[in-house]
């Protein structure tokens, strides 16, 4: 089992970076929310830049690790486009009151429920923060991966985390207080580990749920990751927040823009007891395997 990205992947993924930076980086997520119906022009012309429509994560092994990397760098700009989900085929959805962060966008999009249930959405309503909105629903015959809807959306979370340590390490490297640098503060290094040990756990398991994609356990395993995903981000969020104080909470600070844009990958197609709760459900008294146990 290897559970390293390959080499192409992962120049796939900085090529990403570099790609979105010159783009705009920062700048397309504080236009997309001045006009969310632009969004997709936004970002698509980038996306086809990089080839991102011709990976087919689904049945090519080599497409799938290039999806994931190219998720983990959408992330770390909080690209404002869903690209997990459009790499996946499918939404994964929550059966009651779905929703998703698809506002602006065209609505031909396949939704799925846990249990694999297939639908199309026919319309949205009723436009959220973060570009969430309510969706309009037809079920329809389909085959959807479920684990790779639940999987490469928390490659763009892990993105995020990325980010959020970046910004923050950054951070405290700069302002000084008493004379010092805020980083040469012990309370303030302890902190920092504290949320750095919860982005690596969250990077080691989330190659090991790509790895299961297409196993018996993958949506077990994807439960799982999508789990220690949202634990990991009330974590390492909580901890930039407090690093930053209170700028941290202004738009002025690029932790504010990120922090609030992922909550959609936080908090749906269900929060951490929903997830927890399913996973239990789906397990009984099995328990997991792999690196999960």
């Amino acid at each position: 089992m290897n559970l390293d990205l390959s080499d192409d992947a992962k120049e796939f993924g900085r090529q990403a970076l570099r790609a979105f930076e010159a783009a705009g980086g920062d700048a397309l997520l504080q236009q997309a929310e001045a006009k969310p119906e632009a969004r997709e022009a936004l970002v698509t012309p980038v996306l086809d830049g990089l080839g991102a429509h011709e990976l087919d994560p689904r049945t090519d092994p080599d497409s799938l690790e290039a999806a994931a990397a190219l998720c983990r760098s959408a992330g770390y700009w909080a690209l404002p486009y869903p690209v997990a989900e459009r790499l996946a085929g499918t939404l994964v959805i929550a059966e009651d009151a779905p929703r998703a962060a698809v506002a602006g966008l065209d609505t031909s999009w396949t939704a799925a429920t846990l249990d694999g249930r297939c639908f199309r959405i026919t319309g949205t309503s009723g436009a959220g923060p973060a570009f969430t909105t309510a969706l309009e629903l037809a079920a329809v015959d389909g085959d959807a991966d479920v684990a790779l809807g639940l999987v490469l959306p928390c490659w763009t979370l892990l993105g995020m985390l990325d980010r959020a340590i970046d910004l923050t390490v950054a951070h405290v490297s700069l302002r000084k207080q008493f004379g010092q640098t805020l980083s040469s503060f012990q309370g303030v290094q302890f902190q920092l580990t504290e949320a750095e040990v919860e982005r690596s756990g969250v990077d080691m398991l989330a190659k090991y749920a790509l790895w299961s994609v297409g196993t018996p356990d993958a949506v077990n395993d994807a439960l799982a990751l999508r789990m220690a995903a949202v634990e990991a981000s009330e974590v390492v969020f909580r901890v930039c927040h407090q690093l930053h104080g209170a700028v941290g909470f202004c738009d002025e600070t690029t932790l504010s823009w990120l922090s609030r844009y992922s909550q959609p990958l936080r908090r749906l197609p269900f929060g951490l007891s929903q997830t927890r709760d399913a996973l239990t459900a789906r397990l009984g008294r099995r328990g997991l395997t792999g690196l999960f146990s």
